[in-house]
């Protein structure tokens, strides 16, 4: 039986914590920032957790690779 390769799009988009939640960085945060509040900017700041549905997904994209 083959392996399942990883995604490699998912792999370069998220990364799995510990306990397995996958974390990501906010959209709308490359270009075009000035348009924005900065309390807008401040909030898009850091990485976010994905919900459990789309986590499960993401856990096997990654197929057991967290990067």
């Amino acid at each position: 039986m083959p392996k399942q390769k990883t995604h490699k799009g998912t792999k370069k988009r998220f990364r799995l914590t510990a306990s397995g939640k996958a974390k990501h960085r906010s959209s709308g945060t490359s270009h075009l920032a000035g348009r924005m509040s900065q309390k807008r900017k401040r909030n898009l700041r850091g990485t976010t957790v994905t919900t459990e549905g789309n986590a499960k997904a993401i856990r096997e994209a990654l197929a057991g690779n967290s990067y």
